[in-house]
């Protein structure tokens, strides 16, 4: 029960930014969400430890900076994964997962 929770906080995050990003857009429907938050919290379980890992030099060098492009990356990628979802450009994307975290964890909070 948790992790369908999860996905529906997950879900109205992407709706809230995309309302909110001028770039980002999302075609479908509720179900296009619904596959944009499972593609995300899939990429960033599998997908993101492995880049953060290989990356650990260039991170150590900008101190951390380099994880906001890892985020943008699995951004990008669900961009290429789901078809009812675009970004464009990166300030989108960056924006876009701001948003997404900031809306997730206000709404884990309350929940």
């Amino acid at each position: 029960m948790g992790l369908i929770i999860r996905i529906l906080i997950s879900a109205v995050a992407v709706y809230v930014a995309s309302l909110f990003i001028p770039g980002i857009s999302v075609t479908g429907g509720a179900s296009t969400y619904l596959v944009v938050a499972i593609v995300l919290g899939l990429l960033n379980a599998f997908v993101k430890p492995i880049l953060t890992v290989l990356t650990i030099p260039i991170t150590i060098i900008t101190l951390g900076l380099f994880l906001i492009v890892i985020n943008v990356l699995m951004v990008y990628l669900t961009d290429s994964l789901v078809s009812g979802f675009h970004v464009s450009g990166f300030i989108a994307a960056l924006l876009f997962s701001i948003v997404v975290s900031l809306v997730t964890a206000l709404l884990d909070a309350i929940i």
